[in-house]
């Protein structure tokens, strides 16, 4: 099952869920993440956190829904309200 967390940078929300989602999902389901207007970098806070909370921060990178084309996810999460209605 692949899951897409979607918010409007793509610099922290969807990327803290992303990486939280693959360290903790079970066998066979998989988080990506997307902005509807990427910022083009992930915030430092926000690896920062996940480094010290001790997840992987390897290939975490801002990216435009257009990356996940081909994905046809599972299911789409929205993090924030903006992006939900950009959805």
């Amino acid at each position: 099952m692949k899951v897409l967390f979607l918010c409007t940078a793509n610099s922290c929300r969807s990327i803290l869920s992303e990486a939280i989602f693959n360290a903790m999902a079970p066998k066979g389901m998989r988080a990506f993440s997307a902005g509807s207007y990427p910022k083009g970098e992930v915030n430092p806070l926000a690896l920062q956190a996940l480094l010290d909370a001790g997840f992987d921060v390897e290939g975490l990178y801002s990216k435009s829904t257009d990356a996940h084309q081909a994905l046809a996810p599972d299911i789409v999460i929205t993090v924030c309200d903006k992006a939900a209605g950009e959805a």
